[in-house]
């Protein structure tokens, strides 16, 4: 399909904690050990990402993807306040570098919600020094690897709490069944469920201090990445009688949090499904309606929407950073994603600028309380040896990277 540009993104999406395994000086490491923990299971292991990583870069270089987007570890960088690992810097270089060696454009997102144990102690994002604290940890990674790095994400979803909060339920592009509780939580509540995790503040004025003090650290270089954050954008859709509900919430969940991004470089848009506001709040997924294993509705038309809104409301290039589906049914996977791709090449035929795509996830992972359950992967993961299965749906992917969109 001719809609999609020459040099578009086709490429799949990691976290590192979700991936990685041993990720023992976390906020969520400790979150998951914490008596009464939200979590089904702690992350354990991982993936063996951190160890595996040539491996699965190679995969998906194979399949004939073309970017790679995947997070470095705040934690693993700066372990105690003020200490930098340069064996941590250099593991990330050294990914970095692999994936320029297979031809894969990488992404490098800096904060993909896990954050060091000592700032979720000192109150997180909360704590008045926590933007200061963040440029200065964005400054130093790119010190290292900035040379090498197109695209940077400095947050991964700062909206989700913002979400939560104002839809009054937990919100679908987090796939975090408690996140509310987690965030509720006061870093000295270590025995209580779900503490100690130093979620996103809900406060848009609070995140985007820290994302435009960490985007002026990247832009001091070395190198020249394009710079923007993620956001959850789920499709939000008025139901009757919900109308003044839904723009309210629209508003101050997703539009505040756009509008931050007129000055960046890109937008990076994070969808799967919708939610219908009605008069009382979100409505019920609809009767017979088709759902993935997290319960959310199938509906692959989201994305094709929140690339349009995202476009409109920040005049910046997009770039769909996490898009896919939780089913053990892989062909379902396919259709859903068939589904998606048509709806961006509409949006790209009418004129919105989207550089690239990248599918969540490419492994299947650690899916924050829901543990290994929910399988959104291209890749499946055997949980006791490592190993790596191929899906279908990675070929399919493949295939069409290969060729430049849908046939």
């Amino acid at each position: 399909m001719s809609t999609f540009p020459e040099n578009f993104l086709w490429g799949a999406a990691t976290a590192p904690h979700q991936v990685e395994g041993g990720n023992v000086g976390s906020d969520m490491w400790r979150s998951e050990w914490a008596k009464n923990s939200r979590f089904a299971e702690p992350s354990g292991d991982a993936c063996d990402h951190y160890h595996r990583y040539p491996e699965d870069i190679a995969t998906l270089a194979g399949l004939g993807l073309n970017a790679y987007r995947f997070g470095v570890e705040w934690a693993r960088i700066e372990p105690e306040e003020g200490y930098f690992s340069r064996a941590a810097l250099d593991h990330y270089r050294r990914m970095v570098g692999t994936c320029l060696e297979h031809g894969v454009t990488p992404v490098v997102t800096y904060n993909h919600f896990s954050t060091p144990w000592w700032f979720a102690e000192a109150g997180g994002w909360t704590n008045p020094t926590a933007a200061d604290r963040f440029a200065r940890y964005a400054g130093r990674v790119t010190e290292h690897i900035g040379d090498l790095v197109p695209w940077v994400c400095t947050f991964n979803e700062p909206n989700v709490i913002s979400l939560m909060v104002h839809l009054g339920i937990i919100p679908a592009a987090s796939r975090e069944d408690a996140l509310g509780l987690a965030a509720s939580r006061q870093p000295e509540d270590t025995g209580t469920a779900g503490a100690g995790a130093a979620w996103a503040a809900p406060a848009v004025e609070v995140m985007a201090n820290a994302h435009r003090k960490a985007v002026e650290a990247i832009k001091s270089g070395p190198g020249n990445p394009a710079v923007g954050w993620t956001l959850a954008l789920i499709d939000l859709q008025p139901a009757d009688g919900g109308e003044q509900r839904w723009q309210a919430v629209r508003q101050a969940a997703l539009l505040d949090w756009l509008h931050v991004s007129r000055d960046d470089d890109f937008i990076g848009v994070q969808t799967y499904t919708r939610e219908r506001i009605g008069p009382d709040g979100v409505l019920p997924v609809p009767g017979g309606a088709p759902t993935t294993q997290t319960g959310w509705e199938v509906y692959p038309e989201a994305l094709g929407h929140t690339v349009r809104l995202a476009a409109q409301h920040t005049g910046v290039p997009v770039l769909v950073t996490e898009n896919g589906m939780a089913t053990d049914d892989d062909d379902a996977r396919i259709t859903y994603t068939t589904a998606a791709l048509e709806g961006l090449a509409g949006a790209i035929a009418d004129g919105v600028d989207v550089r690239g795509y990248l599918h969540w996830t490419l492994l299947d992972n650690f899916e924050w309380t829901s543990g290994y359950q929910m399988t959104f992967g291209l890749v499946a993961v055997d949980r006791t040896t490592f190993a790596r299965t191929v899906k279908p749906s990675a070929r399919w992917l493949g295939k069409i990277a290969r060729a430049g969109g849908p046939a």
